[in-house]
């Protein structure tokens, strides 16, 4: 790569965390906070807005809540059942893991002691004899 730049580029300096950047001074006014006695714009209560030529009514708030409430209820169920899934799967396979071990250790235990006393009862059978 060549170090100098192609023709019509300038290179600009990023500056680095460490250096302090200094800001352009503009017209823009400083901010001030603003005065206790300014007068804030009224607001309308919820009781009085009209949206789409429906009234409001209590029964329509407990509607509007209900619906809330269903959506949030569903989204709350699909997360647990991810997060449960989530968890339980690696749980699960571990615990399989360990049945199956467990099992093929006392299946081999058991199939030991049964060639065991089929030897036993075979040898004792030539012994008679």
């Amino acid at each position: 790569m060549s170090a100098t730049p192609p023709s019509g580029l300038h290179i600009v300096e990023v500056p680095t965390l460490t250096e302090v950047v200094g800001l352009p001074i503009t017209d823009a006014q400083p901010f001030l906070p603003p005065r206790p006695d300014s007068a804030l714009p009224e607001l309308s209560s919820l009781s009085s807005v009209d949206p789409g030529g429906e009234t409001w009514t209590p029964d329509s708030e407990e509607q509007i809540r209900q619906k809330v409430l269903a959506d949030v209820q569903r989204q709350v169920d699909r997360m647990f059942e991810y997060r449960v899934r989530e968890t339980l799967s690696p749980a699960l396979a571990r615990l399989t893991e360990a049945f199956i071990r467990e099992t093929r250790d006392e299946l081999a235990k058991t199939l030991a002691d049964v060639v065991r006393r089929a030897v036993a009862q075979e040898m004792a059978r030539h012994r008679i004899r």
